[in-house]
């Protein structure tokens, strides 16, 4: 079992910017792929974008440009970092791990999630 720890949510003005990090409980070099996922008041949880243990990313084409996932084996840590917000990127982000393949994922481990909030 992973247990996974976000942590960067807050409140943020359109156009800001923020730094989601999600630590596991091992070594994510074990993991195939890890990703982000964020579910807004009355919507289902999407995909926000999923980075592999080689380094291939796949991003939702609403964040595409603005958003970057990146990972950091040495500190058991992947990042999101979020440009540009806008008030539709307002949700929950959980952070998320499983295996490929990266055009169909299989998620596994969840974290409890962190709030994001941006305003206009």
């Amino acid at each position: 079992q992973v247990q996974l720890v976000e942590s960067g949510g807050g409140l943020v003005q359109a156009g800001g910017s923020l730094r989601l990090s999600c630590t596991a409980s091992r070594s994510i070099f074990s993991i195939d792929a890890m990703g982000w996922y964020r579910q807004a008041p009355g919507k289902q949880r999407e995909l926000v974008a999923i980075i592999t243990v080689g380094g291939s990313t796949k991003y939702a084409d609403f964040v595409k440009d603005r958003f970057t996932i990146s990972r950091d084996n040495a500190k058991n840590t992947v990042y999101l970092q979020m440009n540009s917000l806008k008030p539709e990127d307002t949700a929950v982000y959980y952070c998320s791990g499983g295996r490929g393949p990266i055009a169909i994922p299989t998620m596994v481990y969840w974290g409890q999630g962190t709030q994001v909030t941006v305003s206009s």
